[in-house]
């Protein structure tokens, strides 16, 4: 089954090529390759809310205690949880990778 990364779910146009990269620049997110293959996705697509500096609700933001609220009620973040089920990795857990 593919999964999709959150610039696909989002439509944000912010990967690399994308329709709004050169806007607003390339998510880090897209670039985040220490996050590759977490959840299935590509970099930190499906690991967004643990990446500084993605958009959240049209808001870019800089830490993650800024994001957290934000993205753990985003219907992305919910059907990730949805989808990995018990193997969602811990945020913290996902902290650890970006070390």
């Amino acid at each position: 089954m593919t999964r999709l990364n959150c610039w696909e779910f989002m439509q944000c146009g912010r990967e690399y090529g994308g329709c709004r990269e050169s806007e607003k620049g390339t998510c880090p997110a897209y670039s985040e390759t220490r996050l590759n293959g977490v959840h299935d996705g590509k970099n930190g697509g499906r690991a967004c809310w643990a990446v500084a500096g993605t958009l959240c609700v049209g808001e870019s933001t800089g830490f993650f205690a800024q994001m957290n609220n934000n993205c753990f009620e985003c219907s992305f973040y919910m059907l990730v949880k949805h989808e990995e089920g018990i193997n969602l990795i811990k945020t913290s857990e996902l902290h650890q990778y970006l070390r």
